[in-house]
Formats: structure tokens, C-alpha cells, sequence
């Protein structure tokens, strides 16, 4: 009797274990429903779980939704045409403040240069009767003058005796000589001058060279 009712429980045992077997397989089988991100936001915002809201109610959850991303779009769209016209403003004084710092900046050159122009003024009305004095007080205009510009950073470019250098100088005739070094600026018709390191004008000279 003991066998016979061990049999039967293994027997039973064994036709019930596909049953739940086959329960677990229908389980993993059935396709688990998702709803969309939006739908699942709208939910939340409704204090609902998304599987429980009908139809009707999530068409209002996603339009409440869809409300909500256009009113950001606009705050949005509003704080760029702001940002937009600060810089707009920002460019227009930046081009208005360069454009009077240009059209000012020889405003202290010539403030600096009006007294060597009243100097000009009273040597041309009160000449003299020697030309030497006259020529004095020109030639103390004239270093008054050169001061005034080597402050301001202007400086003349060496030249006779220099050898030949075509980014200051500009040989405007040649002299062929047995004597002397080559390519030297032996002669200087018009004094070139260089400001604050930069040559704005190179200076008219004469340069040796070999005799043909």
C-alpha cells in the first residue's frame, strides 16, 4: 500500500509540474503593453497610472501636455528675440563708440601741436631784420616740433651710410663708384619716417653699386 501511494503521488506530481510550467511560458509569452513617454507624463501630471486612464482621458492628458510644450516653445522663443536685441544694441554702440574714438584720436596730436603752430605764427609776423635770427627761431620751431611727434612715437629712418633696405628705403638712382661698400645709400633726397615701428614712409635715397 505504502508503494502504490507513492506511485500515485509521482504520478500526480509529474502531470502537475507542465501545468505550471506552461503557465509560466503563457506568462513570459504575453507582450507587455508600454505606453508613450508623453502619455506616461501626462498620467503623472493627472496623479493617474497610465493602464488606468480610458481613452477619452488620455487624448486630454496628451492635448494638457501638448499645451504645456507650446507655452515653453513660446517663453522660449520670447527670451531668444530678447537676447537677439541686446546684441543688436550691444553691436550698434560698440560700432558708434569706435567710430568717435577714431574720428577723436588725433585730438591730443593736434591739441600738442597748437603751440608750435603759434610759434609759426609769430616768427611769420615778427621776421626780424637778420636772417639769422629768423632762421633761429625756425630751426627752434622745428625741434620743438620733432619733440612733440618722437613723443608720439614717430622717428626718422636712418639713411646715408645704411646699407639698402627695401622695406624702408626706395632707391630712386644709382651711383656706380670703385670705392666705398656696395648697396649703401650714399645720398638722401627725402627723409622717411617710421611710427611706433611701423615705416609709413620709406625714405628717397640714392644707392651705390657696382660700375658697369
Amino acid at each position: 500500500m505504502p508503494d502504490k501511494e507513492r506511485e500515485e503521488k509521482r504520478v500526480n506530481g509529474e502531470a502537475a509540474a507542465p501545468a505550471a510550467v506552461t503557465g509560466a511560458e503563457t506568462d513570459a509569452e504575453a507582450p507587455a503593453v508600454e505606453e508613450s513617454l508623453p502619455e506616461r507624463e501626462a498620467a503623472q501630471d493627472l496623479g493617474e497610472a497610465p493602464e488606468t486612464l480610458s481613452p477619452e482621458d488620455r487624448v486630454r492628458a496628451l492635448e494638457a501636455a501638448l499645451s504645456t510644450a507650446e507655452a515653453k516653445a513660446a517663453e522660449y522663443y520670447q527670451q531668444l528675440l530678447r537676447l537677439r536685441a541686446d546684441f543688436e544694441n550691444l553691436r550698434r554702440r560698440v560700432n558708434k563708440e569706435r567710430e568717435e574714438f577714431l574720428h577723436f584720436a588725433g585730438e591730443a596730436l593736434v591739441t600738442a601741436l597748437l603751440p608750435v603752430l603759434d610759434d609759426f605764427e609769430r616768427a611769420l609776423q615778427s621776421p626780424g631784420e637778420q636772417v639769422a635770427d629768423f632762421l633761429s627761431g625756425v630751426n627752434m620751431i622745428y625741434r620743438r616740433l620733432s619733440e612733440i611727434l618722437a613723443r608720439e612715437g614717430l622717428e626718422p629712418i636712418p639713411a646715408v651710410g645704411q646699407e639698402f633696405d627695401p622695406s624702408r628705403h626706395e632707391a630712386v638712382a644709382y651711383e656706380a663708384g670703385e670705392d666705398g661698400p656696395r648697396h649703401t645709400v650714399v645720398e638722401e633726397f627725402r627723409r622717411g619716417y617710421m611710427f611706433r615701428g611701423k615705416v609709413i614712409r620709406p625714405a628717397l635715397v640714392k644707392v651705390s653699386r657696382e660700375k658697369e
